[in-house]
């Protein structure tokens, strides 16, 4: 995992960045976390108070420098500065080499493909770069959308898990697990696929790898 957390990896495709949302991103992260609507289907109690969500930034780092849990601001190649949504990979497990991830978007965003192509860029990068075995996500049973997302990017629906979490805001919850495997992501990468250009970058400048996935049309 040293990739993960030996410095913040900031995660470059052509159509997306997953970077490291600081204070300036703060206006877009309050948007996001104060709209009822993002968190219907997460365990995430909204937040009205911009001082509060302020606070959560220092949060991230903390979580990251735990190396227990980090998160990712989306954003347009052409814009880092405009929050778009956020991605994470927790629960790091090393004895099995599992990860869970979540996402969400800021509503103004929903129905453009960004949470897929988010989902593909990570995915890319636990399995290419991290050498992680398995990603898994956790998802409420009416949440559709997200369905969708992690199905289209290859991910299995492995069954339900009845009444197994408590989620803040929500109570006890029915969630069904969805995961991948690195030997069935490998296995479905075909000569004739569009390639991704995954570009990792951490905090040192010259650090810049560009590593070839494939995708489908």
């Amino acid at each position: 995992m040293e990739i993960v957390f030996d410095q913040f990896p900031v995660l470059r495709s052509e159509e997306l960045v997953l970077g490291k949302i600081e204070e300036e991103h703060l206006d877009g992260l309050f948007e996001i976390y104060s709209n009822d609507h993002v968190f219907e289907y997460c365990g995430i109690i909204p937040k009205h108070n911009k001082t509060t969500v302020k606070s959560m930034i220092g949060h991230y780092e903390r979580d990251y420098g735990k190396r227990s849990r980090i998160k990712w601001g989306i954003f347009a190649p052409a814009d880092d500065t405009h929050l778009l949504g956020i991605i994470e990979a927790c629960d790091f497990n090393q004895r099995v080499n599992m990860v869970t991830i979540g996402y969400f978007l800021a509503e103004a965003q929903w129905g453009k493909g960004l949470a897929s192509k988010a989902v593909e860029l990570l995915t890319a990068f636990l399995f290419q770069q991290a050498q992680v075995n398995r990603i898994q996500a956790e998802v409420m049973l009416n949440n559709e959308p997200s369905k969708k997302v992690l199905l289209k990017n290859g991910y299995v629906k492995e069954g339900m898990l009845r009444q197994a979490a408590l989620w803040s805001g929500k109570g006890v919850v029915d969630l069904e697990i969805y995961s991948m495997l690195r030997e069935e992501y490998m296995k479905v990468l075909q000569p004739d696929h569009e390639a991704l250009n995954l570009q990792v970058e951490t905090a040192l400048p010259s650090f810049i790898r560009t590593v070839p996935f494939q995708r489908e049309r």
